[in-house]
Order: structure tokens, then sequence, then C-alpha cells
């Protein structure tokens, strides 16, 4: 298992079982760095919970990760927080994010190399790259517009990010 996604396992279950937070032994350089990061967690297959940042928000990605990792396991809206008895079930994945970068038209989008992000009148949805079920770059809009409460026929600014899947 990769160290980050380890940090994510380690983060839920220590949080759910004794509510506390882990500090990470030992960083890698990937996680000295400063990244957006989201984290899923899925249970049988199926998402449990998933929160992230697009920018920065903590000094560096081990930070993002405990920090996320906490909030997708108890404060994801879709879901109720994970408890204890759950853990054994739960896998994890860690994406960090490039910088969003605008796009002048869809046809710089690629559903399965970019996630996207679009933003009208303040208000922003984002959606990761390569999920399954997204094949085509006008469903990456329509659900990253939905996710932000954007109607479908208001004109939003796209932006473009790339992530490192680490499973």
């Amino acid at each position: 298992m990769h160290p980050m996604v380890e940090l994510a396992k380690e983060t839920v279950e220590k949080y759910v079982s004794e509510g506390k937070t882990p500090q990470p032994a030992e960083l890698t350089p990937e996680m000295q760095e400063q990244a957006g990061v989201f984290v899923s967690i899925h249970k049988h297959g199926q998402l449990r919970g998933c929160i992230g940042t697009f920018l920065p928000t903590q000094s560096n990605v081990a930070e993002e990760i405990i920090h996320n990792a906490i909030s997708s396991a108890t404060r994801d809206y879709r879901f109720s927080p994970v408890i204890p008895d759950e853990l054994p079930d739960l896998t994890y994945k860690a994406d960090v994010l490039t910088k969003p970068a605008p796009v002048k038209s869809k046809e710089e989008l690629d559903p399965k190399r970019y996630g996207i992000l679009v933003e009208y009148m303040g208000k922003r949805g984002l959606l990761l790259p390569d999920l399954e079920g997204v094949d085509s770059v006008d469903k990456q809009v329509e659900i990253a517009s939905a996710k932000a409460g954007i109607l479908p026929d208001e004109p939003v600014s796209l932006y473009r990010f790339e992530v490192r899947r680490f499973e």
C-alpha cells in the first residue's frame, strides 16, 4: 500500500476508533509538497465518502490527507459518519491534484485524463478524472455543475487539472 493511502487509512481508523488525529511518522518527498488532495473511501466497491481540496489548505500533502480523510469519514453530507464496525471493510484512495488551469473550450478536456472544475457566479463544482460511468466531457460538466447547484443552461467557466492517484 502506498504511504499516502496508508496515511489515509491510519487517520480514519485512529480518528473513528479513538477520536485522535495521527501525526505522520516520516514524510516522503511527495508528501512534503503543497497540493490539493481528495481522499475517497469505499466499502465493498461502493463510494462511502469523498472530500478534498482543489487547492492546498494545509502546509503539505500529508496534512491535506489527514484533514480530508477525517472529513471523508465524518463530514460527507451524502453518508452517515463511518463507525468502528465498518473499518475492516473500507478501502482508500488519495488523489493529489495539479493546480486547475483555465480552458477555452471543451475540446481541451478529456474525462479520462483531466478532472474538471466548473464555476459560475461564485458557485464551484469539481469532478475527478477517470470515474466509472463518466465517459464524455458533457457528462463530466453536467455532474460537476449539478454538484455546485449550477443549472444546465448557465454559462460556466471551465478549468482542468490532472491527478496522481494512489490506491
